[in-house]
C-alpha cells in the first residue's frame, strides 16, 4: 500500500497504526495487534499459580513414583479420613447392629432407621444391577416388593441367601437345587410338556388358560409335584416357585412356561458372606425385608 509508512522491515498500517506481520494473503496483511494488558497479567499470573500447584501438591513423577507436596495430600488419604470419620460417627450404632439379633433389629426405631439406610446403600452398590433400584425385579430376577419368595422371606431365610447366594458352587452352604430339564434331558415329549404347561397356567388361572385335565393332572403329579408341591404352592427349603399365584419369574404365557420346562435350571446370585461384613449383610437383610414382602 502506497500510503504505508516503512519503518525497516515492520510495516505500519496507515489505518489502525499497527505494525503488520509481514504475512499477506490475496493483498490482505496481517496485523500483529498486541494481546490486551489484562490477558497478558491474567496469563502470568496462571503460570505462578500453576507452578505453586505442583509445589504444594503431588505433582511431578519420579523414579520413587512421584513428588508428595508441602501439603502431602492426596485423593486416597482423604476418602481414607472421610472414611474414618464417618466410622466415627456410625461407631456406636454400627456396634449395636453387630450385636443385635435380627428381630431385635426390626422393632428398635433407632436400629431400625440405621440398618435400612447402611442397608440401602449397600443395595444400590450390590443389588440393583439385578433386582433394580427399588428392589422391583425383572425377568429372571425376583421382585422383592412382593409377598412371592422362592427361598423364603423370613430374616433368617434372606439374611441365608445373601450371604451364601443362589447355586454359587463356590459357597458349600448355597441353595443349590435346580429343575430337571425335562425336555433337554428328554424325560418328557413335547406333547407332554404342552400338556404340563397348561396345567401349570390352570394354578394361576391365567386369563387364556384352558380347565384342568386329567393327563396333566397326571403327569404334574408324577415329575412336579415332589417340588411344588400337589396343589402348586412352591417349597422354598428346595427353591421350588409357588404356581398358584400369578407372580411368574420367566412369564406367564405359555411360551414362557414351555422353555422352562425345556431347559430347567435356575438363576445363579453371588454369595456375599466374603464381600460385605456381618453388620452390612445384617443391614442389608433388615432393609430387603422390609421393602413391603418379608414374611
Amino acid at each position: 500500500m502506497s500510503d504505508d509508512i516503512d519503518k525497516g522491515k515492520v510495516r505500519i498500517d496507515p489505518v489502525s497504526g499497527t505494525p503488520t506481520t509481514g504475512h499477506e494473503w490475496d493483498g490482505i496483511e496481517e496485523l500483529n495487534t498486541p494481546l490486551p494488558r489484562w490477558w497478558v497479567w491474567t496469563f502470568w499470573i496462571t503460570v505462578i499459580w500453576g507452578i505453586g500447584y505442583t509445589i504444594v501438591y503431588p505433582a511431578w513423577p519420579t523414579a520413587g513414583g512421584g513428588t508428595q507436596g508441602l501439603f502431602a495430600w492426596s485423593s486416597r488419604t482423604q476418602v481414607a479420613n472421610e472414611v474414618a470419620d464417618l466410622q466415627t460417627t456410625r461407631g456406636p450404632v454400627l456396634d449395636k447392629i453387630k450385636a443385635a439379633p435380627l428381630d431385635k433389629i426390626e422393632s428398635d426405631p433407632e436400629l431400625l432407621a440405621a440398618a435400612r439406610m447402611i442397608g440401602k446403600t449397600a443395595f444400590a452398590t450390590n443389588c440393583a444391577a439385578c433386582h433394580g433400584a427399588g428392589g422391583q425385579g425383572a425377568k429372571g430376577y425376583a421382585n422383592l416388593n412382593d409377598d412371592d419368595w422362592i427361598w423364603g422371606g423370613k430374616l433368617s431365610d434372606i439374611k441365608q441367601t445373601i450371604e451364601h447366594g443362589v447355586r454359587w458352587d463356590a459357597d458349600k452352604a448355597t441353595h443349590a437345587s435346580a429343575m430337571p430339564a425335562f425336555g433337554r434331558d428328554g424325560i418328557l415329549t413335547p406333547e407332554q410338556i404342552s400338556i404340563v404347561a397348561d396345567h401349570v397356567r390352570t394354578y394361576a388361572e391365567t386369563p387364556d388358560s384352558d380347565a384342568p385335565t386329567v393327563e396333566g393332572e397326571k403327569l404334574y403329579a408324577e415329575n412336579c409335584a415332589a417340588c411344588h408341591g400337589v396343589d402348586g404352592k412352591g417349597n422354598p427349603e428346595m427353591g421350588a416357585p409357588a404356581l398358584y399365584d400369578q407372580v411368574w419369574l420367566y412369564g406367564s404365557d405359555k411360551p414362557s412356561v414351555v422353555a422352562r420346562i425345556v431347559n430347567g435350571g435356575g438363576a445363579v446370585m453371588p454369595a456375599w458372606k466374603d464381600r460385605l461384613d456381618d453388620t452390612t449383610i445384617k443391614a442389608l437383610t433388615v432393609y430387603v425385608h422390609s421393602l413391603g414382602g418379608g414374611q
